[in-house]
Protein backbone atom coordinates (compact mmCIF):
# COMPACT_ATOMS: atom_id res chain seq x y z
CA UNK A 1 0.00 0.00 0.00
CA UNK A 2 2.79 2.07 -0.64
CA UNK A 3 0.96 4.31 -3.10
CA UNK A 4 -1.07 5.32 0.03
CA UNK A 5 1.95 7.86 0.38
CA UNK A 6 0.52 10.19 -2.61
CA UNK A 7 -2.15 11.01 -0.16
CA UNK A 8 -3.83 14.04 -2.63
CA UNK A 9 -4.02 11.69 -5.87
CA UNK A 10 -5.10 8.85 -3.95
CA UNK A 11 -8.19 10.82 -2.02
CA UNK A 12 -8.93 12.68 -5.26
CA UNK A 13 -9.17 9.34 -7.45
CA UNK A 14 -11.56 7.94 -5.07
CA UNK A 15 -13.52 11.15 -4.48
CA UNK A 16 -14.00 11.54 -8.51
CA UNK A 17 -14.89 7.65 -8.43
CA UNK A 18 -17.46 7.45 -5.62
CA UNK A 19 -18.91 11.20 -6.50
CA UNK A 20 -19.65 10.54 -10.31
CA UNK A 21 -21.42 7.03 -9.39
CA UNK A 22 -23.65 8.58 -6.05
CA UNK A 23 -24.53 11.14 -8.41
CA UNK A 24 -25.67 9.41 -11.04
CA UNK A 25 -27.05 6.87 -8.92
CA UNK A 26 -29.22 9.70 -6.91
CA UNK A 27 -30.07 12.07 -9.85
CA UNK A 28 -32.15 8.97 -11.20
CA UNK A 29 -34.34 8.58 -7.62
CA UNK A 30 -34.14 12.66 -7.70
CA UNK A 31 -35.94 12.76 -11.66
CA UNK A 32 -38.13 10.06 -11.68
CA UNK A 33 -39.86 11.96 -8.38
CA UNK A 34 -39.53 15.37 -9.74
CA UNK A 35 -41.79 13.47 -13.51
CA UNK A 36 -43.99 11.48 -10.84
CA UNK A 37 -45.08 14.64 -9.49
CA UNK A 38 -43.30 13.29 -5.73
CA UNK A 39 -42.17 16.59 -3.44
CA UNK A 40 -38.50 16.41 -2.84
CA UNK A 41 -37.01 17.55 0.62
CA UNK A 42 -33.43 17.26 -0.03
CA UNK A 43 -30.86 15.82 -2.11
CA UNK A 44 -27.77 14.50 -0.73
CA UNK A 45 -24.22 13.67 -2.38
CA UNK A 46 -22.54 11.77 0.72
CA UNK A 47 -24.02 11.50 4.40
CA UNK A 48 -23.03 14.46 7.09
CA UNK A 49 -23.46 17.62 7.49
CA UNK A 50 -22.76 20.01 4.53
CA UNK A 51 -18.99 20.50 3.32
CA UNK A 52 -17.57 24.32 4.43
CA UNK A 53 -15.65 26.61 5.91
CA UNK A 54 -17.12 29.41 8.25
CA UNK A 55 -20.35 30.64 6.56
CA UNK A 56 -19.34 28.92 2.67
CA UNK A 57 -21.26 25.87 2.50
CA UNK A 58 -21.75 23.47 -0.34
CA UNK A 59 -25.42 23.64 0.18
CA UNK A 60 -28.59 25.84 -1.01
CA UNK A 61 -32.41 25.59 -1.36
CA UNK A 62 -34.20 25.84 -5.14
CA UNK A 63 -37.93 24.44 -5.77
CA UNK A 64 -38.74 23.55 -2.80
CA UNK A 65 -35.58 21.07 -2.54
CA UNK A 66 -32.41 20.95 -0.38
CA UNK A 67 -29.53 20.57 -2.64
CA UNK A 68 -26.44 19.29 -0.39
CA UNK A 69 -22.62 18.07 -0.71
CA UNK A 70 -21.66 16.42 2.00
CA UNK A 71 -18.15 15.58 4.08
CA UNK A 72 -18.48 11.55 4.11
CA UNK A 73 -18.96 10.85 -0.22
CA UNK A 74 -19.57 6.64 0.68
CA UNK A 75 -23.58 7.68 -0.05
CA UNK A 76 -25.87 9.37 -0.84
CA UNK A 77 -29.82 9.73 -0.90
CA UNK A 78 -32.75 11.51 -2.35
CA UNK A 79 -35.57 12.54 0.54
CA UNK A 80 -38.89 12.96 -0.45
CA UNK A 81 -41.94 13.81 1.38
CA UNK A 82 -43.49 10.69 3.46
CA UNK A 83 -39.99 8.97 3.15
CA UNK A 84 -39.75 6.19 5.36
CA UNK A 85 -36.60 4.87 4.52
CA UNK A 86 -33.34 4.86 6.92
CA UNK A 87 -31.52 7.65 5.38
CA UNK A 88 -34.97 9.75 5.55
CA UNK A 89 -35.53 9.31 9.76
CA UNK A 90 -31.72 9.66 10.26
CA UNK A 91 -32.09 13.33 8.21
CA UNK A 92 -33.05 16.41 10.20
CA UNK A 93 -34.63 18.24 7.50
CA UNK A 94 -37.30 19.74 8.14
CA UNK A 95 -41.02 18.27 6.78
CA UNK A 96 -44.04 19.76 6.31
CA UNK A 97 -47.01 18.40 8.25
CA UNK A 98 -48.77 17.18 5.25
CA UNK A 99 -51.54 14.99 6.55
CA UNK A 100 -54.46 16.01 6.46
CA UNK A 101 -53.82 18.41 3.38
CA UNK A 102 -55.23 16.77 0.45
CA UNK A 103 -52.82 19.01 -1.92
CA UNK A 104 -49.43 18.34 0.12
CA UNK A 105 -50.30 14.41 0.58
CA UNK A 106 -50.64 13.95 -3.41
CA UNK A 107 -47.06 15.03 -3.54
CA UNK A 108 -45.76 12.18 -0.78
CA UNK A 109 -44.38 8.59 -2.00
CA UNK A 110 -46.69 6.95 -0.75
CA UNK A 111 -49.62 8.42 -2.49
CA UNK A 112 -48.35 7.31 -5.63
CA UNK A 113 -49.69 4.18 -7.59
CA UNK A 114 -47.24 1.26 -7.14
CA UNK A 115 -45.93 1.66 -11.13
CA UNK A 116 -44.91 5.47 -10.21
CA UNK A 117 -43.18 3.90 -6.57
CA UNK A 118 -41.11 1.48 -8.83
CA UNK A 119 -40.13 3.56 -11.17
CA UNK A 120 -39.13 5.64 -8.61
CA UNK A 121 -37.06 3.24 -6.84
CA UNK A 122 -35.78 1.51 -9.81
CA UNK A 123 -34.47 4.63 -11.84
CA UNK A 124 -30.93 4.81 -9.37
CA UNK A 125 -29.89 1.53 -10.13
CA UNK A 126 -31.09 2.18 -14.38
CA UNK A 127 -28.80 5.11 -14.44
CA UNK A 128 -25.80 3.83 -12.99
CA UNK A 129 -26.44 0.54 -15.67
CA UNK A 130 -27.24 3.45 -18.18
CA UNK A 131 -23.72 5.24 -17.61
CA UNK A 132 -21.72 2.58 -18.59
CA UNK A 133 -23.70 3.07 -22.25
CA UNK A 134 -22.88 6.89 -22.40
CA UNK A 135 -19.45 6.10 -21.43
CA UNK A 136 -18.86 3.70 -23.91
CA UNK A 137 -20.80 5.55 -26.46
CA UNK A 138 -18.37 8.08 -25.70
CA UNK A 139 -15.23 6.35 -26.26
CA UNK A 140 -16.22 5.08 -29.16
CA UNK A 141 -17.13 8.33 -30.81
CA UNK A 142 -13.31 9.78 -29.06
CA UNK A 143 -11.96 6.37 -30.60
CA UNK A 144 -9.24 4.06 -28.82
CA UNK A 145 -6.65 2.28 -30.48
CA UNK A 146 -7.38 -1.49 -30.08
CA UNK A 147 -5.41 -4.63 -31.35
CA UNK A 148 -6.15 -5.78 -34.69
CA UNK A 149 -6.65 -9.62 -35.98
CA UNK A 150 -3.06 -9.35 -37.69
CA UNK A 151 -0.55 -12.43 -36.96
CA UNK A 152 2.47 -10.71 -34.46
CA UNK A 153 4.14 -14.16 -34.28
CA UNK A 154 3.59 -17.49 -34.83
CA UNK A 155 4.86 -20.28 -31.68
CA UNK A 156 6.83 -22.95 -32.40
CA UNK A 157 5.22 -26.43 -32.66
CA UNK A 158 2.04 -25.00 -32.99
CA UNK A 159 -0.57 -25.86 -35.80
CA UNK A 160 -0.70 -22.58 -37.07
CA UNK A 161 3.31 -22.92 -37.58
CA UNK A 162 1.94 -26.73 -39.47
CA UNK A 163 -0.17 -24.85 -41.37
CA UNK A 164 1.75 -22.17 -42.78
CA UNK A 165 0.89 -19.25 -41.33
CA UNK A 166 3.21 -15.87 -40.65
CA UNK A 167 3.64 -13.02 -38.88
CA UNK A 168 1.65 -10.47 -40.91
CA UNK A 169 -0.76 -12.34 -42.03
CA UNK A 170 -4.47 -11.08 -41.65
CA UNK A 171 -6.91 -12.78 -40.07
CA UNK A 172 -9.84 -11.18 -42.02
CA UNK A 173 -12.88 -13.74 -41.41
CA UNK A 174 -13.35 -16.84 -39.25
CA UNK A 175 -15.16 -19.69 -39.81
CA UNK A 176 -16.98 -17.18 -42.48
CA UNK A 177 -17.36 -14.48 -40.20
CA UNK A 178 -16.23 -11.45 -41.12
CA UNK A 179 -13.36 -9.96 -38.24
CA UNK A 180 -11.20 -6.92 -37.67
CA UNK A 181 -10.03 -6.90 -33.99
CA UNK A 182 -7.68 -9.70 -32.28
CA UNK A 183 -9.79 -10.55 -29.26
CA UNK A 184 -12.42 -11.50 -32.17
CA UNK A 185 -9.95 -13.95 -33.18
CA UNK A 186 -8.49 -15.29 -30.02
CA UNK A 187 -12.05 -15.91 -27.88
CA UNK A 188 -13.28 -17.96 -31.06
CA UNK A 189 -9.91 -19.99 -31.13
CA UNK A 190 -10.34 -20.43 -27.25
CA UNK A 191 -13.73 -21.29 -27.27
CA UNK A 192 -13.30 -24.78 -29.24
CA UNK A 193 -10.48 -26.51 -28.03
CA UNK A 194 -9.98 -29.68 -29.75
CA UNK A 195 -12.65 -28.54 -32.53
CA UNK A 196 -11.70 -27.35 -36.38
CA UNK A 197 -11.35 -24.25 -37.35
CA UNK A 198 -11.55 -22.08 -40.92
CA UNK A 199 -9.31 -19.11 -41.01
CA UNK A 200 -9.85 -16.49 -44.14
CA UNK A 201 -6.42 -14.45 -44.58
CA UNK A 202 -5.07 -11.87 -46.09
CA UNK A 203 -1.17 -11.74 -47.18
CA UNK A 204 0.71 -8.75 -48.61
CA UNK A 205 0.27 -5.33 -48.80
CA UNK A 206 -2.41 -3.70 -51.39
CA UNK A 207 -2.31 -4.69 -55.34
CA UNK A 208 0.00 -7.58 -54.13
CA UNK A 209 -1.98 -8.90 -51.34
CA UNK A 210 -3.76 -12.39 -51.96
CA UNK A 211 -6.17 -13.81 -49.32
CA UNK A 212 -6.26 -17.87 -48.65
CA UNK A 213 -8.36 -19.98 -46.67
CA UNK A 214 -6.53 -22.11 -44.55
CA UNK A 215 -8.93 -24.96 -42.13
CA UNK A 216 -7.26 -25.89 -38.93
CA UNK A 217 -7.41 -28.52 -36.12
CA UNK A 218 -7.91 -26.61 -32.84
CA UNK A 219 -5.35 -28.68 -30.28
CA UNK A 220 -6.59 -28.12 -26.38
CA UNK A 221 -4.56 -27.29 -23.52
CA UNK A 222 -5.14 -26.28 -20.20
CA UNK A 223 -5.73 -22.69 -19.65
CA UNK A 224 -7.68 -20.48 -17.05
CA UNK A 225 -11.52 -19.15 -17.96
CA UNK A 226 -12.32 -15.92 -17.59
CA UNK A 227 -12.76 -16.06 -13.41
CA UNK A 228 -9.22 -17.56 -13.66
CA UNK A 229 -10.91 -20.85 -12.94
CA UNK A 230 -8.72 -23.97 -14.95
CA UNK A 231 -10.39 -24.91 -18.03
CA UNK A 232 -9.61 -26.57 -21.62
CA UNK A 233 -9.18 -24.12 -24.08
CA UNK A 234 -8.67 -23.98 -27.54
CA UNK A 235 -4.84 -22.89 -28.78
CA UNK A 236 -3.72 -22.52 -32.48
CA UNK A 237 -0.32 -20.46 -31.33
CA UNK A 238 -1.24 -17.40 -33.22
CA UNK A 239 0.32 -14.24 -30.83
CA UNK A 240 -0.62 -10.91 -31.40
CA UNK A 241 2.97 -9.36 -30.22
CA UNK A 242 6.02 -9.45 -32.05
CA UNK A 243 8.19 -10.95 -30.65
CA UNK A 244 11.69 -9.47 -30.54
CA UNK A 245 14.88 -10.86 -31.81
CA UNK A 246 16.62 -12.04 -28.53
CA UNK A 247 18.20 -15.37 -29.57
CA UNK A 248 17.91 -18.67 -27.89
CA UNK A 249 20.80 -20.98 -28.03
CA UNK A 250 20.00 -25.08 -27.27
CA UNK A 251 23.15 -26.21 -28.07
CA UNK A 252 27.04 -25.84 -27.80
CA UNK A 253 27.33 -27.92 -31.32
CA UNK A 254 25.23 -25.78 -33.22
CA UNK A 255 26.48 -23.06 -36.25
CA UNK A 256 24.88 -20.21 -33.69
CA UNK A 257 27.18 -21.58 -30.59
CA UNK A 258 30.36 -21.94 -32.66
CA UNK A 259 29.92 -18.06 -34.08
CA UNK A 260 29.31 -16.94 -30.84
CA UNK A 261 25.92 -16.39 -30.15
CA UNK A 262 24.34 -16.96 -26.61
CA UNK A 263 21.06 -17.60 -25.45
CA UNK A 264 19.64 -13.49 -24.61
CA UNK A 265 21.68 -11.99 -27.10
CA UNK A 266 19.73 -9.34 -29.46
CA UNK A 267 20.23 -8.40 -32.49
CA UNK A 268 20.30 -4.92 -33.76
CA UNK A 269 21.57 -5.36 -37.20
CA UNK A 270 21.85 -8.24 -40.12
CA UNK A 271 24.29 -7.22 -42.66
CA UNK A 272 24.30 -3.39 -41.33
CA UNK A 273 20.47 -3.37 -42.20
CA UNK A 274 18.63 -2.36 -38.71
CA UNK A 275 15.65 -4.92 -37.52
CA UNK A 276 13.62 -4.42 -35.41
CA UNK A 277 11.78 -7.88 -34.34
CA UNK A 278 12.23 -11.63 -34.59
CA UNK A 279 10.37 -11.85 -38.38
CA UNK A 280 12.33 -8.97 -39.52
CA UNK A 281 16.05 -10.75 -38.28
CA UNK A 282 14.75 -13.92 -39.81
CA UNK A 283 13.99 -12.46 -43.14
CA UNK A 284 17.46 -10.43 -43.48
CA UNK A 285 19.48 -13.85 -42.59
CA UNK A 286 17.05 -15.75 -44.91
CA UNK A 287 17.71 -13.48 -47.88
CA UNK A 288 22.02 -14.04 -47.44
CA UNK A 289 23.68 -15.18 -49.79
CA UNK A 290 24.71 -18.64 -49.23
CA UNK A 291 28.24 -19.33 -48.69
CA UNK A 292 29.04 -16.60 -47.18
CA UNK A 293 29.04 -15.02 -43.58
CA UNK A 294 26.02 -12.78 -42.49
CA UNK A 295 27.75 -10.15 -39.99
CA UNK A 296 25.08 -9.69 -37.19
CA UNK A 297 25.71 -6.44 -34.78
CA UNK A 298 24.53 -7.71 -31.08
CA UNK A 299 23.73 -6.31 -27.88
CA UNK A 300 24.58 -8.37 -24.90
CA UNK A 301 24.47 -8.26 -21.01
CA UNK A 302 22.00 -6.85 -18.54
CA UNK A 303 20.50 -3.42 -18.85
CA UNK A 304 22.96 -1.89 -17.06
CA UNK A 305 26.12 -2.83 -18.62
CA UNK A 306 24.86 -3.77 -22.28
CA UNK A 307 27.70 -4.37 -25.15
CA UNK A 308 27.55 -4.39 -28.96
CA UNK A 309 29.23 -6.91 -30.50
CA UNK A 310 30.12 -7.80 -33.71
CA UNK A 311 29.61 -11.43 -34.95
CA UNK A 312 29.49 -13.54 -37.83
CA UNK A 313 27.48 -16.71 -38.71
CA UNK A 314 27.06 -18.58 -41.82
CA UNK A 315 24.18 -18.04 -44.10
CA UNK A 316 22.84 -21.08 -44.18
CA UNK A 317 19.66 -20.19 -45.44
CA UNK A 318 17.43 -20.23 -42.18
CA UNK A 319 17.49 -19.88 -38.34
CA UNK A 320 16.35 -23.31 -37.66
CA UNK A 321 19.78 -24.64 -39.40
CA UNK A 322 21.65 -22.13 -37.84
CA UNK A 323 20.33 -23.31 -34.78
CA UNK A 324 18.62 -19.96 -33.59
CA UNK A 325 15.07 -19.57 -31.99
CA UNK A 326 13.26 -17.39 -30.44
CA UNK A 327 13.91 -16.45 -26.58
CA UNK A 328 10.54 -16.18 -25.28
CA UNK A 329 10.93 -17.43 -22.23
CA UNK A 330 14.53 -16.66 -21.17
CA UNK A 331 14.56 -16.14 -16.91
CA UNK A 332 15.89 -12.87 -15.82
CA UNK A 333 15.03 -13.46 -11.82
CA UNK A 334 14.68 -16.60 -10.02
CA UNK A 335 12.71 -15.91 -6.70
CA UNK A 336 14.32 -17.51 -3.81
CA UNK A 337 12.88 -20.30 -1.76
CA UNK A 338 9.95 -20.92 -4.70
CA UNK A 339 9.58 -23.81 -6.77
CA UNK A 340 11.99 -22.66 -9.67
CA UNK A 341 15.23 -21.86 -7.28
CA UNK A 342 14.50 -25.59 -5.63
CA UNK A 343 14.53 -27.20 -9.17
CA UNK A 344 18.09 -25.15 -9.99
CA UNK A 345 16.56 -23.03 -12.31
CA UNK A 346 18.88 -19.94 -12.62
CA UNK A 347 18.52 -16.43 -14.24
CA UNK A 348 19.75 -16.86 -17.84
CA UNK A 349 18.37 -20.23 -18.59
CA UNK A 350 16.62 -20.53 -21.54
CA UNK A 351 12.87 -22.66 -21.09
CA UNK A 352 12.13 -24.70 -24.41
CA UNK A 353 9.42 -27.05 -23.86
CA UNK A 354 7.02 -27.98 -20.69
CA UNK A 355 5.46 -31.86 -20.83
CA UNK A 356 7.60 -32.44 -23.96
CA UNK A 357 5.81 -29.33 -25.83
CA UNK A 358 7.96 -26.47 -27.56
CA UNK A 359 6.77 -23.46 -25.93
CA UNK A 360 6.43 -20.65 -28.03
CA UNK A 361 5.51 -17.65 -26.11
CA UNK A 362 6.20 -16.23 -22.53
CA UNK A 363 1.95 -16.04 -22.44
CA UNK A 364 1.47 -20.16 -23.35
CA UNK A 365 3.82 -20.96 -20.57
CA UNK A 366 2.47 -18.73 -18.03
CA UNK A 367 -1.11 -19.89 -18.48
CA UNK A 368 0.22 -23.39 -18.81
CA UNK A 369 1.81 -22.56 -14.89
CA UNK A 370 -1.22 -21.06 -13.87
CA UNK A 371 -3.65 -23.72 -14.60
CA UNK A 372 -1.23 -26.72 -13.75
CA UNK A 373 -3.42 -26.94 -10.70
CA UNK A 374 -0.20 -27.53 -8.53
CA UNK A 375 0.59 -30.40 -11.20
CA UNK A 376 4.14 -31.15 -11.43
CA UNK A 377 5.12 -30.47 -15.01
CA UNK A 378 9.02 -31.63 -16.93
CA UNK A 379 10.72 -28.32 -17.95
CA UNK A 380 13.21 -28.41 -20.49
CA UNK A 381 16.07 -25.73 -20.05
CA UNK A 382 18.73 -24.92 -22.20
CA UNK A 383 22.00 -23.55 -20.52
CA UNK A 384 25.28 -22.88 -21.67
CA UNK A 385 24.80 -24.93 -24.62
CA UNK A 386 23.14 -28.11 -23.04
CA UNK A 387 19.56 -29.26 -22.37
CA UNK A 388 18.30 -30.82 -19.39
CA UNK A 389 15.03 -31.67 -17.70
CA UNK A 390 13.68 -30.50 -14.27
CA UNK A 391 10.48 -31.22 -12.50
CA UNK A 392 9.03 -28.44 -11.20
CA UNK A 393 5.59 -28.23 -9.06
CA UNK A 394 4.04 -24.85 -9.24
CA UNK A 395 2.68 -23.56 -5.99
CA UNK A 396 -0.26 -21.48 -5.04
CA UNK A 397 0.26 -18.09 -4.56
CA UNK A 398 -0.80 -15.09 -3.41
CA UNK A 399 0.27 -12.24 -6.24
CA UNK A 400 -0.46 -8.86 -7.49
CA UNK A 401 -2.17 -9.05 -10.85
CA UNK A 402 -3.23 -5.13 -12.01
CA UNK A 403 -2.93 -3.56 -8.90
CA UNK A 404 -5.13 -6.89 -7.16
CA UNK A 405 -4.27 -9.48 -5.15
CA UNK A 406 -4.87 -13.32 -6.83
CA UNK A 407 -3.76 -16.99 -5.57
CA UNK A 408 -2.62 -18.20 -8.37
CA UNK A 409 -0.21 -21.54 -9.34
CA UNK A 410 3.57 -20.15 -9.82
CA UNK A 411 7.03 -21.25 -9.87
CA UNK A 412 8.48 -17.80 -9.20
CA UNK A 413 10.50 -16.49 -12.09
CA UNK A 414 10.67 -13.54 -13.81
CA UNK A 415 11.21 -13.59 -17.37
CA UNK A 416 12.48 -11.21 -19.84
CA UNK A 417 10.57 -8.81 -21.77
CA UNK A 418 11.35 -10.26 -25.55
CA UNK A 419 7.88 -9.01 -27.02
CA UNK A 420 6.84 -5.73 -28.80
CA UNK A 421 3.87 -4.15 -29.66
CA UNK A 422 1.48 -5.35 -32.38
CA UNK A 423 -0.68 -4.10 -34.79
CA UNK A 424 -2.92 -1.64 -34.00
CA UNK A 425 -5.51 0.96 -35.41
CA UNK A 426 -8.68 3.30 -34.13
CA UNK A 427 -11.79 2.07 -33.30
CA UNK A 428 -13.77 4.92 -33.42
CA UNK A 429 -17.54 4.92 -34.34
CA UNK A 430 -19.29 8.67 -35.03
CA UNK A 431 -22.56 7.44 -35.95
CA UNK A 432 -24.76 6.97 -33.19
CA UNK A 433 -27.06 4.33 -35.10
CA UNK A 434 -24.46 2.49 -35.05
CA UNK A 435 -22.35 3.18 -31.89
CA UNK A 436 -25.25 3.24 -29.47
CA UNK A 437 -26.13 -0.19 -30.06
CA UNK A 438 -22.48 -1.48 -30.08
CA UNK A 439 -22.25 0.55 -26.29
CA UNK A 440 -25.54 -1.07 -25.21
CA UNK A 441 -24.25 -4.62 -26.54
CA UNK A 442 -20.63 -3.90 -24.93
CA UNK A 443 -22.46 -2.94 -21.37
CA UNK A 444 -24.79 -6.34 -21.57
CA UNK A 445 -21.40 -8.15 -21.69
CA UNK A 446 -19.97 -6.61 -18.91
CA UNK A 447 -23.12 -7.00 -16.97
CA UNK A 448 -23.81 -10.91 -17.86
CA UNK A 449 -19.80 -11.23 -17.22
CA UNK A 450 -20.36 -9.42 -13.32
CA UNK A 451 -23.80 -11.70 -13.15
CA UNK A 452 -21.74 -15.07 -13.66
CA UNK A 453 -19.02 -13.51 -10.93
CA UNK A 454 -21.71 -12.94 -8.53
CA UNK A 455 -23.17 -16.06 -8.98
CA UNK A 456 -19.71 -17.98 -8.38
CA UNK A 457 -18.63 -15.83 -5.29
CA UNK A 458 -22.38 -16.87 -3.33
CA UNK A 459 -21.61 -20.15 -4.24
CA UNK A 460 -18.10 -20.65 -3.24
CA UNK A 461 -16.85 -21.27 -6.94
CA UNK A 462 -14.30 -17.89 -6.25
CA UNK A 463 -12.86 -16.51 -3.29
CA UNK A 464 -15.01 -14.15 -1.00
CA UNK A 465 -11.75 -12.88 -0.42
CA UNK A 466 -11.53 -11.01 -3.69
CA UNK A 467 -14.61 -9.15 -2.38
CA UNK A 468 -13.44 -5.53 -1.53
CA UNK A 469 -14.86 -2.53 0.00
CA UNK A 470 -14.32 1.23 0.14
CA UNK A 471 -10.11 0.78 0.65
CA UNK A 472 -10.06 -1.31 -2.60
CA UNK A 473 -12.21 0.47 -4.46
CA UNK A 474 -9.76 3.89 -3.50
CA UNK A 475 -6.73 1.74 -4.56
CA UNK A 476 -8.07 0.53 -7.86
CA UNK A 477 -9.57 4.29 -8.42
CA UNK A 478 -5.80 5.45 -7.75
CA UNK A 479 -3.95 2.61 -9.75
CA UNK A 480 -6.88 3.01 -12.59
CA UNK A 481 -5.81 6.58 -12.37
CA UNK A 482 -2.22 6.47 -12.96
CA UNK A 483 -2.31 3.67 -15.75
CA UNK A 484 -4.54 6.26 -17.64
CA UNK A 485 -8.06 7.97 -17.99
CA UNK A 486 -9.24 5.17 -20.65
CA UNK A 487 -8.62 2.58 -17.59
CA UNK A 488 -10.52 5.03 -15.05
CA UNK A 489 -13.17 4.50 -17.44
CA UNK A 490 -13.39 1.10 -17.40
CA UNK A 491 -12.97 1.08 -14.10
CA UNK A 492 -16.04 3.40 -13.21
CA UNK A 493 -17.93 1.66 -15.85
CA UNK A 494 -17.61 -1.45 -14.02
CA UNK A 495 -18.38 0.07 -10.72
CA UNK A 496 -21.33 1.35 -11.94
CA UNK A 497 -22.29 -1.74 -13.18
CA UNK A 498 -21.56 -3.24 -10.00
CA UNK A 499 -23.54 -0.73 -8.03
CA UNK A 500 -26.48 -1.24 -10.33
CA UNK A 501 -26.84 -4.95 -10.00
CA UNK A 502 -26.30 -5.32 -6.40
CA UNK A 503 -28.96 -2.27 -5.47
CA UNK A 504 -31.68 -4.31 -7.68
CA UNK A 505 -31.50 -7.08 -5.19
CA UNK A 506 -34.24 -7.74 -3.15
CA UNK A 507 -32.76 -7.55 0.37
CA UNK A 508 -34.07 -4.60 2.62
CA UNK A 509 -32.61 -1.24 2.99
CA UNK A 510 -31.48 -1.46 -0.61
CA UNK A 511 -33.41 -0.20 -3.58
CA UNK A 512 -34.39 -4.04 -4.56
CA UNK A 513 -35.63 -4.12 -0.58
CA UNK A 514 -37.35 -1.23 -0.69
CA UNK A 515 -39.17 -1.93 -4.18
CA UNK A 516 -39.98 -5.70 -2.63
CA UNK A 517 -41.65 -3.26 0.65
CA UNK A 518 -43.78 -1.45 -2.18
CA UNK A 519 -45.24 -4.81 -3.90
CA UNK A 520 -45.78 -6.13 -1.04
CA UNK A 521 -47.96 -3.41 0.48
CA UNK A 522 -50.05 -3.32 -2.98
CA UNK A 523 -50.65 -6.82 -2.74
CA UNK A 524 -52.28 -6.90 0.92
CA UNK A 525 -53.99 -3.33 -0.22
CA UNK A 526 -52.65 -1.84 2.64
CA UNK A 527 -48.85 -0.72 4.62
CA UNK A 528 -46.80 -2.80 6.23
CA UNK A 529 -47.25 -1.94 9.92
CA UNK A 530 -44.72 0.69 11.47
CA UNK A 531 -43.29 -2.38 13.48
CA UNK A 532 -42.61 -4.57 10.45
CA UNK A 533 -41.32 -2.24 8.20
CA UNK A 534 -38.62 -1.52 11.82
CA UNK A 535 -37.84 -5.17 11.37
CA UNK A 536 -37.00 -5.71 7.83
CA UNK A 537 -34.85 -2.04 7.77
CA UNK A 538 -33.26 -4.14 11.00
CA UNK A 539 -32.54 -7.24 9.37
CA UNK A 540 -31.03 -4.93 5.82
CA UNK A 541 -29.12 -2.71 8.24
CA UNK A 542 -27.86 -5.92 9.94
CA UNK A 543 -27.02 -7.96 6.45
CA UNK A 544 -25.57 -4.53 4.55
CA UNK A 545 -22.47 -4.02 7.95
CA UNK A 546 -21.46 -7.52 8.19
CA UNK A 547 -21.24 -7.50 4.02
CA UNK A 548 -19.26 -4.32 4.59
CA UNK A 549 -17.65 -5.30 7.56
CA UNK A 550 -16.34 -8.23 5.82
CA UNK A 551 -15.39 -6.84 2.55
CA UNK A 552 -13.24 -4.01 5.41
CA UNK A 553 -11.80 -6.71 6.86
CA UNK A 554 -10.87 -8.39 3.33
CA UNK A 555 -9.52 -4.71 2.84
CA UNK A 556 -7.21 -4.51 5.88
CA UNK A 557 -6.68 -8.37 5.48
CA UNK A 558 -4.50 -6.95 2.20
CA UNK A 559 -2.92 -3.87 3.26
CA UNK A 560 -2.41 -3.54 7.15
CA UNK A 561 1.15 -4.30 6.85
CA UNK A 562 1.45 -1.41 4.17
CA UNK A 563 -0.93 0.66 6.31
CA UNK A 564 1.11 0.01 9.39
CA UNK A 565 4.12 1.12 7.07
CA UNK A 566 2.68 4.48 6.00
CA UNK A 567 1.30 5.26 10.21
CA UNK A 568 4.96 4.71 10.64
CA UNK A 569 6.36 6.98 8.03
CA UNK A 570 3.73 9.87 9.26
CA UNK A 571 5.34 9.92 12.97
Amino acid sequence: MNSLLAVPEFAFAFVAMLGVLITVHEFGHFAAAKLCGVRVLKFSIGFGPAIGLGRFRLAWHRGGTDYVIAWFPLGGFVRMLGDTSEEAVGDRTEEPDWRGDPALESQTLGAKPLWQKLFIIGAGPAMNLLLPVLVMWGTLAAGVDRPVAQLGAVERGSPAEAAGLRPGDRIVAVDGTPVRWWDEVEQAVRERPAGRVSLELERGEGAAAVHERVSLDVASRPGLGIFRESKDVGWLGLQHPRQKAVVGVTSAESPAAKAGLRSGDRVLAVAGAPVEDWTGFARAYESAAPGSPVALRIERGPDDARETLEVAVPALGSLDRLGAIPAVVLVAAVTPGMPAAEAGIRPGDLIVAVDGAPIGSFSTFQETVFASKGRTLEVQVARDGTTHSVRVTPRRTTTDVAGAEEELYLIGIQGENAILTGAVALDRELNPLIALPRAASLTAQATSVFLQGLKKLVFGEISRKNLGGPIEIARQSQLALQRGFQDFLQLLVMISINLGILNLLPIPILDGGQALVYTVEAVKRGPLSPRTREIVQQVGIVFLVALMGFAFWNDLSRHWAGFLDWLRGLT
